[in-house]
């Protein structure tokens, strides 16, 4: 297993960065190689990736959901492994520290390579980036999910 960890500051409150983070369906507006996410129902999601060329789906169940704190995950089924959690940290009351951790396990020699020369993190790096410039332009978040799992 490996593992990747990067932390973003966003200037947005802790509330609207977790309640854009609950929005899966829009990952692929901030995420590179992200194709689709669906929500299947409250702790289900399915996934459908491109990266470096290789496609995937899978299924990730959310283990763990704790509104303005942590989002928790496991992919289920398949080949694909992968869990992590995404932490949202306030600040002060209109800034917010993201942590995104991730476990996973390079399938094949290319995704071995890629994580060996540092692609995942820097794919991560760039996914942060990307949800701090989406969240902050909008200023708000699209909708919000506040259950816990």
């Amino acid at each position: 297993m490996s593992q990747v960890k990067e932390s973003i500051e966003v200037d947005v409150p802790v509330r609207t960065a977790y309640n854009q983070w609950t929005q899966f369906e829009t990952f692929p507006l901030f995420m590179d190689g992200v194709e689709r996410v669906e929500q299947i129902d409250e702790s289900l999601t399915h996934w459908v990736t491109k990266i470096g060329g290789v496609d995937r789906e899978f299924d990730a169940e959310i283990t763990e959901q704790v509104p303005d704190e942590r989002i928790a995950w496991v992919t289920v089924g398949g080949t694909t492994e992968q869990s992590g959690v995404v932490t949202f940290h306030p600040i002060d009351p209109t800034h917010t520290q993201v942590t995104l951790r991730m476990d996973f396990d390079p399938e094949g020699l290319a995704e071995t390579i890629a994580d060996k020369f540092g692609f995942i993190d820097r794919q991560v790096t760039g996914d942060l980036k990307r949800f701090k410039k989406f969240i902050e332009e909008r200023g708000t978040e699209s909708g919000a999910w506040r259950g816990e799992v």
